[in-house]
């Protein structure tokens, strides 16, 4: 009997672990708004790193936040680098990698705290009868057994509402610019 509850522990101990091994270890995520304002003008203010503290989500969190630049803004190599002591926003940066004017932009985000992860993300701007299409993209991995999270958190719709925010917020700036 004792051997029996021995083997029944070890069993729902390791179902987790187990479970881990079938289940998804990235997610991705995208977003986008259309803007009325010409594409060159759109791309011009989105690869400016610096200005994602006028629409990003995770940069209006936090108002004390600090904040760290190296390099050239709007250039490839660029880095923002932030430290806050709320948990939604943590530690980390952002490098610019990649730069396809008017087309895409692409970053490397490396998150330090609370979790360490290294991701990468996008805007795309297209353009349109009536301005601007930009996408924002951002390619999630959690290594084993913390993919066992992607059955619990519904990280696409939670990280997809953050990026919808953000693009609306940029559309805002960018439609109704403060004097």
């Amino acid at each position: 009997m004792f051997k029996k509850i021995i083997i029944i522990l070890l069993l729902v101990i390791a179902s987790p672990f187990i479970l881990a091994l079938f289940v998804a270890d990235s997610y991705h995520v995208e977003r986008e708004v259309e803007i009325e304002q010409p594409l060159e003008q759109v791309f011009s203010y989105i690869k400016l790193l610096k200005n994602q503290s006028n629409y990003s989500t995770w940069a209006q969190v936090d108002p004390a936040m600090e904040t760290e630049y190296r390099g050239e803004d709007g250039t490839v190599g660029f880095v923002s680098a932030w430290r806050s002591k709320h948990p939604e926003v943590g530690v980390g940066e952002q490098e610019i990698i990649k730069i396809d004017e008017n087309k895409r932009i692409d970053f490397e985000l490396r998150f330090k705290e609370p979790f360490q992860s290294t991701d990468p993300a996008y805007m795309i701007t297209e353009p349109t009868l009536n301005g601007t299409k930009v996408k924002w993209g951002f390619n999630g991995h959690m290594d084993y057994p913390m993919n066992l999270m992607l059955l619990l958190v519904d990280f696409e719709q939670m990280l997809g509402d953050d990026l919808q925010m953000g693009l609306d917020n940029l559309k805002e700036v960018l439609e109704h610019p403060v004097e």
